[in-house]
């Protein structure tokens, strides 16, 4: 039995990798622990050991070929695979100098021999059937340090269907984070090994790509090679122009065996011989515009066609950051040309009407708020901030923020540093009750509440009282937008000693938060407004129009008194409304 080599998580914003150089090679015997490749990314060059000691039996990716965290890099096992393996392109080689007919025959008789092996092996009822020589096995990836298994939600795609390299293959629930498992691999999708509501462990075998048809198909197709083998020996000329189109198309490598051995077969049951040939170079078209999921949700909710951006990552890949500076030049565009038409009416939900079930995470929510609500004592203290001068200062400088960090520069940054500055002071807000003890953390970790089409997710900024603005902004973004796309580790939504929840963005004057246990106290913030107020000048009151918002702390009255709460706010107005951040930017 085979083990797969997936590329691990190698940073918590580090969500793909270039091989930049093979240490091992297929044959190759190798140890536990032991280097097997070099992969290069944004951050950091390492090495990627191998999980088990056995043979290399199969390398899946290529030198200077860029994959996503959790792509399946190659196969080890006893050495078996690698001997069948390493069989094949010799007995090729000599076929390719004999004549036209004992071409044509070689290459059908592999897809013969895979036809009966899989019919001998559904006759046997074997638990994992047998798959065509170039398929690719899509395991269940780690999903974090305490994470060993999942369980199959949904599957998206269906056997039969046509998959890209990253697409969401199906959905994968665990104790901790609910996620998309994509495929590594573009081609087929010829068996599903784990069905709805199974469990399986992490390294297990989910499902098997290949680039031809599905192995229960494979049957009809060899009926009429079979019933008509002359005409395939008679006509070597597809045959010979199919390596050349694959020569000519060197993106779909993995997919020229298999159209050298469907050739012939093809032209026996149809005589359109130069169909297969053609559908090469669109393979090719549509592979060179593929992005990832991220980036192209993001594209979708800026409005950007991606047809119209030019990658900056490696082979021309188009990086969230190219859909974010499109953005930013739509967005620059005359006033006259971007007026908006007149809101359009609301549409009707398909779900009104109708009893659905809860999913996973709106359980986990409920019986965590239910729990909550009955073992702690809590209320809610507001307090009113002038942040007419960070309103300012925070025009003054988003511009010149963007250029340099890449990020946009909103309110919420300013809020986080200012609570975690206050947490430093007021640690009671910060603490956690254990027993009839209080624990003080040592750091203040601040879990950032996002919402997302499957519900509320706390993701955590770590030790947020040592980052500046442009540290907190990215870090933020970077959470927030893998949350919405099921990219986070279980690991990044635990540990969090405080929360921050900005009601403000969807317009929310102030709301009255839930405190999550085993925190002691959630930080709400509003939307920042303008409206009259009162200031002084010299000594004399006036009207004039300023900017405010309204912030919220809810607490464990446990342990947390009326007067912490109060020090607390008072200690993040102060800091706000004086917009001394000039040495907090970081840039």
């Amino acid at each position: 039995m085979s083990t797969a080599v997936v590329l691990p998580a190698l940073g918590e914003s580090v969500t793909e990798g270039t091989v930049t150089r093979w240490l091992k090679q297929v044959g190759d015997t190798v140890q536990a622990d032991e280097g097997l490749l070099e992969i290069s990314t944004d951050k950091v060059d390492t090495e990627i050991p191998s999980p088990v000691s056995g043979v290399i039996e199969e390398i899946l990716v290529a030198e200077d070929e860029t994959v996503e965290v959790g792509a399946l890099l190659a196969r080890i096992g006893d050495g078996s695979g690698a001997a069948s393996g390493g069989d094949a392109p010799a007995a090729e080689a000599p076929a390719a100098d004999e004549a036209p007919a004992q071409e044509a025959q070689s290459t059908a008789a592999p897809a013969e021999n895979e036809v009966e092996a899989s019919q001998a092996s559904d006759q046997a009822q074997a638990p994992t059937p047998a798959a065509s020589g170039d398929a690719t096995d899509v395991v269940l990836p780690e999903l974090g340090e305490s994470v060993t298994e999942g369980t199959v939600t949904r599957w998206l795609k269906q056997v039969g269907d046509d998959v890209a390299v990253d697409e969401a293959l199906l959905e994968i629930s665990t104790d901790k984070v609910d996620t998309e498992i994509p495929s590594p691999v573009a081609g087929t999708l010829q068996e599903i090994l784990a069905d709805e509501d199974e469990t399986v462990e992490v390294g297990a075998v989910l499902a098997r790509i290949g680039s031809g048809a599905p192995a229960a198909a494979a049957p009809a197709a060899e009926g009429p090679a079979a019933e008509a083998p002359a005409p395939a020996a008679e006509a070597p000329a597809p045959a010979a122009e199919a390596p050349a189109a694959a020569a000519e198309a060197p993106a779909p490598a993995a997919e020229a065996p298999a159209a050298a051995q469907q050739a012939p077969a093809a032209e026996a049951a149809a005589p359109a011989p130069a169909a297969p040939a053609a559908e090469a170079p669109a393979s090719a078209d549509s592979d060179s515009l593929y992005v990832t999921p991220l980036v192209r949700r993001l594209a979708s909710q800026q409005g950007i066609d991606l047809s119209t951006v030019t990658g900056t990552g490696v082979g021309g890949r188009i990086r969230k950051e190219d859909v974010l500076k499109a953005a930013e030049s739509k967005s620059q565009a005359p006033a006259a040309a971007a007026a908006a038409p007149a809101p359009a009416p609301l549409e009707v939900s398909p779900l009104r009407g109708t009893t659905q079930k809860m999913s996973r995470l709106r359980k986990v929510v409920a019986e965590r708020a239910v729990a909550s609500m009955q073992q702690t004592a809590q209320l809610t203290t507001f307090v009113e901030v002038d942040v007419t001068k960070l309103a300012a200062f925070r025009n003054a400088k988003k511009d010149e923020f963007n250029q340099k960090t890449g990020a946009k520069l909103s309110f919420l940054p300013f809020f986080t540093l200012a609570a975690a500055e206050a947490l430093q002071a007021f640690p009671i807000i910060n603490s956690t009750v254990d027993g009839d003890s209080i624990v003080y953390p040592a750091s203040e970790n601040i879990s950032i509440a996002v919402d997302t089409e499957r519900g509320l997710l706390t993701p955590v900024v770590r030790d947020a009282g040592t980052k500046n603005i442009a540290q907190l902004a990215q870090e933020i973004a970077d959470l927030a937008a893998r949350t919405r796309d099921n990219k986070l580790k279980p690991d990044e939504l635990a540990g969090g000693t405080f929360t921050v929840t900005n009601t403000g963005s969807r317009g929310a004057l102030f709301d009255t938060p839930l405190v999550f246990l085993p925190q002691s106290a959630i930080l709400g913030t509003g939307v920042v407004f303008k409206r009259p107020g009162v200031v002084t000048v010299d000594g004399v009151d006036a009207i004039a129009v300023r900017s405010y918002v309204y912030l919220a702390i809810s607490y464990d009255h446990r342990t947390i008194d009326g007067a912490d709460a109060a020090r607390f706010l008072g200690a993040i107005k102060t800091r706000l409304e004086s917009a001394e951040f000039t040495a907090n930017l970081g840039i």
